[in-house]
This record gives C-alpha cells, sequence and structure tokens, in this order.
C-alpha cells in the first residue's frame, strides 16, 4: 500500500471500509485539485482519465471557483443552513469556512458515503459546533433526511441551500438520480436554493466520449457526462437565478469577472418557490 505522508495519522490504523485498492471518486478528486488525501489506485485511475478527459483540471478548477462563488451569495440571500452532499474529503475552503466568514452563524452538515472523509471530518471538525459530518449515499435520501443532524437542519422557518456539486454525474441513469433528487427537494423549507454542478457532453465528439468511456474501466464509480438539457431538466419545479445554467467558471454575480478554463462543467442555482 502507498500512501502521502500528509495522509491523516489515524491512531487505530485506517478505519473500517477503506479500501486502498479500488478508487474512489472523493480521493480521485482530491488529487485533481491539488489534494494529498489518496492513494497510488485513485492517482494512477485520475492520470488515465486525465489522457482521456484533457479538460479534467480545469473543470475541478472551475468547479471550485463555482463553489466559492455560490456560497457567498447564498449566504447574502439568508441562508444560514447547508446541506452538502458528495462532500468529499475535507480540504481548504469548504462549505462552512466559506459560508461562516460570511455569517458566522451558519449551520452545515456535510454528508458522503466514502468511510475515509468521514473519518478525516470528524476530527478535523471536532472543535466546530456548528458543523457535521455524517455518513450517507445521495442514492439513498430518505437515509439522508432520517439523520437527527439532518432532520434539525430541515427544521421549518429558515431556507436551505442543498448543495450537489461536482456530484450526479457519478450516479448512473439505473440508480435514479432525479428521483433522489426530487426526494431531497421536496424536503426543503419553501425559499431554499438548490446549487447543482454536472459534466455536460455538448461540445464532445464521439470519439472524446468513447475515451471517456475507456477510463471509465478503471473507476469504480463511473464519469457521467449528460446533455445540458438533461442537466437543465434536474432543476424542474425550481426557478434558476442569473446567470441561469452556464459553464462553471462563468456564474458570477454582483459584476465579478468569470474565467474562461476549458471546462466542460455546468453549474447553477435555483431557489424552490
Amino acid at each position: 500500500m502507498t500512501t502521502p505522508e500528509s495522509l491523516p495519522d489515524f491512531p487505530d490504523g485506517l478505519p473500517a471500509g477503506i479500501d486502498t485498492t479500488t478508487t474512489s471518486a472523493a480521493r480521485i478528486y482530491d488529487y485533481l485539485r491539488g489534494g494529498t488525501n489518496n492513494f497510488e489506485v485513485d492517482r494512477q485511475a485520475a492520470e488515465v482519465f486525465k489522457q482521456r478527459f484533457p479538460e479534467a483540471m480545469p473543470s475541478v478548477r472551475a468547479t471550485v471557483q463555482f463553489l466559492k462563488r455560490v456560497v457567498p451569495f447564498l449566504a447574502d440571500q439568508g441562508v444560514a443552513r447547508f446541506l452538502d452532499i458528495g462532500a468529499g474529503l475535507p480540504t481548504d475552503d469548504n462549505v462552512h469556512e466559506i459560508a461562516q466568514r460570511r455569517r458566522p452563524d451558519a449551520r452545515v452538515v456535510y454528508v458522503d458515503n466514502d468511510p475515509m472523509a468521514v473519518a478525516m471530518a470528524a476530527t478535523m471538525l471536532s472543535d466546530n459546533p456548528l458543523t457535521r459530518y455524517v455518513r450517507g449515499d445521495f442514492r439513498r435520501p430518505q437515509e439522508i433526511l432520517a439523520d437527527p443532524a439532518v432532520r434539525e437542519l430541515l427544521e421549518p422557518g429558515e431556507p436551505v441551500a442543498l448543495m450537489l456539486v461536482a456530484l450526479l454525474h457519478f450516479v448512473p441513469d439505473h440508480e435514479k438520480p432525479a428521483e433522489a433528487m426530487r426526494t431531497l427537494v421536496d424536503a426543503l423549507p419553501p425559499g431554499s436554493y438548490v446549487a447543482l454542478s454536472h459534466a455536460c457532453t455538448d461540445g464532445f465528439d464521439a470519439t472524446a466520449l468513447d475515451g471517456i468511456a475507456d477510463a471509465n474501466q478503471a473507476l469504480t464509480a463511473p464519469f457521467i457526462l449528460r446533455p445540458s438539457d438533461e442537466v437543465a431538466a434536474m432543476f424542474e419545479g425550481l426557478e434558476l437565478v442569473p446567470p441561469g445554467l452556464v459553464q462553471c467558471g462563468r456564474w458570477t454575480v454582483n459584476g465579478e469577472e468569470p474565467n474562461h478554463l476549458n471546462s466542460r462543467i455546468l453549474g447553477g442555482v435555483a431557489v424552490k418557490p
């Protein structure tokens, strides 16, 4: 087993459920954004994926920028509760750090099914009473909604921001991502927001898509690109806020300057009427 020197020191060894011989979407994403909380199997798969999908690195950077712009925007709209599903490994400038700089009272519940992410977060977030990290799977939304920390966050009276950033393109159609998302949205109080980013097929030729399909063979969670109209349909019943569904690097507010990274990731924010 090969691990980066900067991996957290778990006193009793790696927590149960962490398989260092298979890839993890959370750890691959961590590697692509320049992190070190990943294993050799993740790095190898990421390098293969980058060969087939040259836009991988700029797409990740654009997604990170999207998150850094969306969270302050939501805080300025009066949102002080955030439910971040598919949160991944704790890194710098997570949702709670961004939100609490804007609103010190901001409460955040992170959800992920990666045992390493949950174990790391238990240590790193232990001194933040307004932040929780629970283990859950987007594909089983009722279990997420039954968690005590999530139930408390969703108490009526205040809007909640449901964050689904860089998640849905790891959920294939047969696992019914639209149904899972609808269950979660239905549980949100009126006036809540949904922030979503998703990889898009628009502009890819058949050769490029075949290359990504080949690269997916090395991943336990395949990377599912969808046409922009299918991504837009995920906001059904919600009202997109300007600038609508756009490339993540071009999602800006208050006159901010967009970037022009060669990103294949779309991002949008919508409000629940």
